[in-house]
């Protein structure tokens, strides 16, 4: 029960099977999460169910990580208003190496631990099975009444672009992994988001009329909230594109930025998601932030379990170290990785060498690249002591565009007022 419990009080529960508390008092649980295969990486929304599996681990349960190779290349309508695109077997292989490296930073796949963390890919098993014997083995167990009234297939039905035949039937090969978990594996516990619980049930109810007895649950589900922000905006989705977990992708800088700036009505529920806190280390930064809001120790607690987690150490200094630089303007300290880790934050234009060969005045060369929407409202920031170049203010209209401007000989780091930046750079 202390899984349950630590779920419970975190606010993740959603919803669940009947008897899912009995269940985790008479035996120790094999429980599993899919995860989509279509990107090369994972992004901050996939980091919920990745830290429940942690939490499943760490009391003593074993986690699988269910990489969907083959459903993969069928795609999941769940929370979709059209169709997905369907990737190539080669495509669908890279993202499942990149997708494995990742979660191997959050569980442990010790060989040594009794509950040790195993990763699989549904392909093993949905690539070996006939379309004749799918169909009469599991395909004989839903009917389309039952697969009509699931929300992800009720919504999709109801728009003018349908659902495809494909997409209709992933549900059906969805509980054929919980099936073949289930059988092969002792699994019995399906977890994850909210828009999930229509296949969890698919899955258990397949489970239970494959393996005829008393009427009870054979197999568990548990989904989790939605995740939105004090504003209503889906997790991750607040900056645009959401940052990944990939350290290639996105910078230790942008994803420690990501975190820092979360609000202080949403940063108390993000330390109970998203970190391994407990309750009385999270109630102390909730007063801390209440008495102290400016400190913001919550989020910087918050920003540094995550980044830690995904870059190292390693990473965690140079995000703060380029953090501190930037909020001091001390840019002449930042290496050329830094600036370009910096610019992910911010609006950026390259420009060519050969521009300092016409005597191009700066405030001409900040109108042509969008930085002032005029030359007036270049004049009048000027005459506000608005504009600053690599934390250098600039009041004279008459500036010529030089070498001497650009960091490194190749970055100039532009600033209009106190949250407007810019990044140009010498291609």
């Amino acid at each position: 029960m202390e899984f349950i419990n630590e779920l419970q009080w975190r606010d993740l529960i959603f919803d669940q099977t009947p008897g899912v508390n009995d269940f985790f008092n008479n035996e120790k649980v094999t429980g599993y999460v899919g995860f989509d295969p279509t990107s090369k990486s994972l992004h901050v929304g996939n980091l919920l169910p990745i830290m429940n599996l942690v939490r499943l681990q760490k009391h003593g349960h074993t986690p699988i990580a269910l990489v969907g190779g083959g459903t993969g290349l069928i795609g999941d309508p769940s929370g979709k208003s059209e169709e997905r695109k369907i990737l190539s077997d080669q495509e669908i292989e890279e993202n499942l190496f990149s997708i494995k490296n990742q979660l191997q930073k959050f569980l442990d796949f010790d060989s040594k631990l009794l509950n040790k963390a195993i990763i699989m890919n549904n392909a093993d098993w949905l690539k070996k099975e006939s379309l004749i014997d799918f169909l009469r083995d599991v395909g004989k167990h839903f009917t389309v009444n039952y697969m009509m009234k699931k929300e992800s297939v009720k919504s999709r039905v109801t728009r003018d672009t349908g659902i495809s035949f494909t997409e209709f039937s992933y549900m059906t090969l969805q509980a054929y992994d919980f099936l073949y978990l289930y059988e092969n594996h002792n699994c019995k516990l399906q977890m994850g988001g909210s828009d999930q619980m229509g296949n969890i049930l698919a899955g258990v109810d397949l489970i239970n009329k494959k393996n005829p007895g008393p009427k009870s649950y054979l197999a568990h589900g548990i989904v989790f909230p939605l995740i939105t922000s004090s504003s209503g905006e889906k997790f991750g989705k607040t900056a645009g594109e959401a940052p990944t977990l990939d350290p290639e992708k996105t910078s230790a800088y942008k994803l420690y930025q990501f975190f820092i700036n979360t609000p202080d009505e949403d940063v108390i529920n993000y330390l109970k998601y998203f970190s391994n806190l407990n309750s009385k280390e999270i109630n102390i930064l909730n007063e801390e932030m209440i008495n102290e809001p400016k400190r913001r120790d919550a989020q910087r607690t918050l920003a540094e379990n995550l980044v830690e987690a995904i870059h190292g150490k390693n990473g965690l200094l140079e995000a703060k170290k380029i953090t501190e630089y930037f909020f001091n303007e001390k840019y002449d300290n930042l290496t050329e990785q830094n600036i370009l880790d910096l610019a992910e934050s911010f609006p950026s234009f390259n420009i060519e060498k050969n521009i300092f060969d016409t005597n191009l005045k700066l405030g001409k060369f900040l109108v042509d690249n969008q930085v002032f929407s005029s030359m007036s409202e270049m004049r009048r920031m000027l005459d506000q002591g608005a504009l600053y170049i690599n934390g250098n203010r600039i009041t004279d209209s008459n500036t010529l565009l030089t070498k001497n401007l650009f960091l490194i000989g190749k970055f100039m780091i532009i600033r209009v007022g106190s949250k407007r930046y810019y990044l140009s750079t010498i291609k």
